[in-house]
């Protein structure tokens, strides 16, 4: 009799045993007792040279070493484990997930093994090109060449050497490489860069005639101190008007101008540099370095709207009045030139001390800001606010200190002025499209879909259990406002962060695509990215479409039918760069708290479960894993409902929010893990 066969994606573990998910056809839907099963496990002995991701085919049965029941004569359904879960062995993989891996090199009875950061990867390398010369804990990027269920060890062969294991910048450049992502450009690309920074000034002359000229205009950038290139400007003019509103007197207007980067003029389709920005699809920002989508020539240089010299621009301009309301929009390619490049911090400084270059200005588009601010509020719109932690590290990229990032009102000052050229960008060709859908016009959005009711659930439930009201308010479950209306409620209390987290993590993710359902954290029902092409690719698209339609040939679907793909990829690469940061910030983390072994720290209880707490750090935000196994005195359960650890004997409980003294044992690099015990 044959034996039955499921194929599916197999998710490894760290201890190297995998499990694969039922797959969800329509006779496992129908049928209940099936659809309700786990995970098939598969033991390490039988991984079959199965990687984590991997799509395989999977033999049911008694393969596995773990207990079974031995199935009736002549039944034919496979053996389950004793726990009742079905077992298995890979038998073919299908589909690699991946084939290259970022190693550590070692060199072991004259055979050069290469251990892989991913520590899912449960068997290290056979590596045979290693150049002469190489020493240990060398790390590379490494190929693998082939593996098969029988071998010993994967063969691999180096693509790529990247340094030095513990060196700051190889360790960064690491994490950023296995996200998929690379640091260099190719020959090609950089040749094409060369070329068009070369031509940038004679590019300049020569376009200058063809656009809307905002040179005359009050122009400037405000922008964090480290940053490297200039996506946006914002310019401002007053104009007055007769309005209806005040009886024909005139009524004090202004014209705001949006200025993003005209990236699409110079990076065309068919080039090596569009090809590798759909590639990569968004630039990475690490602890102290930014990975660019473009070359250095144009996002630092040609396309960056920098102090002082004149730049390509496609604008979106906004006349306002007082009262925040959008009078009119128009979209337009540009000539600009920014006047003044401000930090958050310089800008703030102006509107603090009421003094300094552009003052008139900067109040206005404050002024402005926050009524705008106040609309979206008014509209629902959540405010996470924000908790982010920056390292100081000192030359060779050790962190020497963390420091808490604070959200100014200059921050919120550009936030709101993006958002507001998204979003209106986006209406506007989406009510063109709908003026003829017959011509089936496309369009790319940034749509954020509403949360999944048992998230929210959870969510409220744990909300409810540290001591917060949070009840839906309307018919059709929570919105946006209930959540907003939570948020505030925790402004200033210790468990703000804690309950922010919670929140985001009950969210859907925001995505890219061509089919709009709106946007429900900002509370709109349109939008998009316009305003960072510099780093983002879908950005560029954005960009492309726009101005057909400003040219008056919009693009079709006929003409443009892979924009959906595009979305996908795009953010499928967004989601792995911002697990790169993650990464990055958590390596930092661990390489910070490695000389603080045997310290004691405030911190607060981030997460329960079976295996014990998770603590975070109340200064530094640093993680980790307090085990249960560690906290003596008596035996603790854990209690699902009250998101607690409770003791049996002593009912002693500790809940998710509680404040703990917490000593340092471990910091593991490697694992990126640190290990607590209370005090």
């Amino acid at each position: 009799m044959n034996k039955k066969t499921v194929s599916g994606i197999i998710q490894i573990t760290r201890k190297g045993v995998g499990y694969v998910a039922w797959p969800r056809s329509e006779a496992a839907v129908a049928s209940k007792a099936e659809k309700e099963q786990e995970d098939i496990e598969i033991p390490i002995e039988n991984l079959g040279g199965a990687f984590n991701g991997d799509v395989v085919e999977v033999e049911l049965g008694g393969l596995a070493q773990t207990p079974f029941r031995k199935p009736r004569a002549g039944a034919s359904k496979p053996a389950k484990s004793a726990g009742g879960r079905f077992t298995g062995k890979v038998v073919a993989v299908i589909e690699r997930a991946k084939t290259e891996f970022v190693c550590t090199l070692a060199h072991q009875n004259n055979i050069w093994m290469g251990v892989a950061d991913d520590t899912r990867m449960y068997k290290p390398f056979h590596i045979q090109n290693v150049p002469t010369g190489t020493k240990e804990n060398t790390k590379a990027l490494v190929k693998l060449v082939s593996f098969y269920g029988g071998a010993e060890n994967p063969l691999g062969e180096i693509l790529e050497v990247i340094g030095q294991a513990g060196e700051h910048r190889a360790e960064m450049n690491s994490i950023v490489i296995e996200h998929g992502f690379r640091t260099e450009f190719s020959k090609e690309i950089q040749e094409e860069a060369k070329k068009i920074e070369e031509e940038h000034a004679q590019t300049i002359q020569n376009e200058a005639h063809h656009r809307v000229d905002f040179r005359g205009v009050t122009t400037m950038t405000i922008d964090p101190l480290t940053a490297k290139d200039f996506d946006d400007a914002l310019s401002i003019q007053e104009i007055t008007e007769a309005s209806a509103k005040t009886g024909g007197n005139t009524e004090t207007e202004y014209e705001i101008g949006v200025h993003i980067a005209d990236v699409t003029f110079f990076v065309r389709p068919g080039s090596a540099i569009e090809e590798e920005a759909r590639k990569r699809g968004t630039s990475v920002y690490l602890v102290d370095a930014t990975i660019p989508m473009l070359p250095e020539e144009l996002s630092g240089n040609v396309c960056s709207l920098k102090e002082g010299e004149d730049r390509l621009a496609f604008s979106a301009v906004f006349r306002i009045n007082t009262r925040g309301e959008v009078l009119a929009r128009r979209f337009e390619r540009t000539i600009i030139c920014s006047q003044k490049r401000f930090t958050y911090e310089e800008a703030q400084e102006v509107l603090d001390i009421q003094k300094g270059q552009f003052l008139k200005e900067l109040n206005t588009l404050n002024t402005l800001a926050k009524i705008l601010r106040k609309a979206r509020e008014q509209e629902g719109a959540i405010d996470f606010g924000d908790n982010e932690v920056k390292f100081v590290l000192d030359a060779s990229g050790k962190p020497i200190g963390v420091e808490r990032k604070v959200r100014i009102a200059t921050n919120e000052l550009i936030e709101e002025f993006m958002l507001l050229a998204n979003r209106e960008v986006a209406k506007h060709v989406s009510v063109l499209a709908q003026k003829v859908p017959e011509k089936n016009y496309v369009f790319l959005y940034r749509i954020h879909d509403e949360p999944k009711a048992d998230r929210i659930e959870e969510l409220s439930t744990f909300v409810r259990a540290i001591g917060y009201d949070f009840e839906k308010r309307g018919k059709k479950g929570y919105s946006a406002r209930d959540i907003g209306q939570l948020l505030k409620q925790i402004e200033g209390k210790p468990e703000q962060h804690l309950i922010r987290t919670a929140t985001l993590r009950s969210m859907a993710k925001a995505i890219y695509t061509t089919k709009n359902i709106g946007h429900f954290g900002l509370a709109f029902d349109y939008y998009t990215h316009f305003t960072s092409p510099i780093r983002r690719y879908p950005d560029m698209l954005v960009h492309r479409i726009l101005n057909s339609h400003i040219l008056g040939n919009p693009m079709t679907r006929r003409e443009y039918d892979s924009l959906e793909n595009l979305c996908i990829k795009a953010s499928e690469q967004e989601a792995k760069a911002v697990s790169a940061e993650r990464d990055s910030i958590r390596y930092k983390q661990v390489e910070y708290m490695q000389e603080k072994i045997g310290q004691t720290f405030e911190a607060v209880i981030s997460g329960v479960t079976d295996w014990g707490l998770y603590v975070e750090d109340t200064v530094s935000a640093c993680e980790g894993l307090v085990r249960v196994k560690s906290i003596g005195g008596d035996f603790y359960n854990h209690s699902q409902k009250e998101y607690s650890l409770v003791g049996e004997r002593t009912k002693k409980k500790f809940t998710l929010g509680d404040k703990v003294n917490v000593k340092l044992v471990a910091a593991d690099l490697i694992q990126r893990t640190l290990d607590f015990e209370l005090v």
